[in-house]
């Protein structure tokens, strides 16, 4: 039961908040927490996400997300930025997908792509990822766009 709640609170937080594996992996309760605008969704919520992996987990504070052994043991510590591809990794294979494609930033990319394919503003898009460069942020926008409104669209 843990590791599931565990899963879904990283998936939420990291794909809501457009969160970097690496930055997910040294968050802990003492730190002066970042303002973060959550969308809030029918299919996911990641605030309830994360207050039920920390109830299950009895965290109150240090590391938010924690290595969980056998047994569902809660270790002490924190999870890596590998430890979060990993999971991505092993839910994706769960889901029957090839989980060689999937990595920490799987989660951080689709979120980009998947706000451009629903029109999202650059600019919002950027606050949200911290992007500095619009450069940086296009290529994921590109992806999303490939298809739409392509200069071919009626000629064939």
């Amino acid at each position: 039961m843990m590791p599931s709640k565990r899963f879904r609170a990283v998936v939420d937080r990291c794909f809501a908040s457009d969160t970097r594996a690496k930055r997910l992996a040294i968050e802990a309760h003492e730190q002066q927490p970042d303002v973060i605008a959550l969308a809030r969704g029918d299919v996911a919520c990641p605030v309830k996400a994360l207050r039920a992996w920390l109830q299950a987990a009895g965290i109150e504070s240090g590391a938010i997300f924690r290595p969980i052994g056998k047994a569902s043991k809660l270790r002490s510590g924190r999870l890596t930025d590998r430890s979060v591809a990993n999971i991505v990794k092993a839910y994706a294979a769960r889901a029957g997908l090839d989980a060689t494609v999937f990595s920490g930033h799987s989660l951080r990319s689709r979120f980009l792509t998947s706000a451009a394919a629903n029109g999202a503003s650059i600019f919002k898009m950027m606050d949200v990822s911290r992007h500095k460069s619009v450069d940086t942020l296009r290529g994921y926008v590109r992806d999303a766009e490939l298809f739409k409104d392509h200069a071919g669209t009626g000629l064939l």
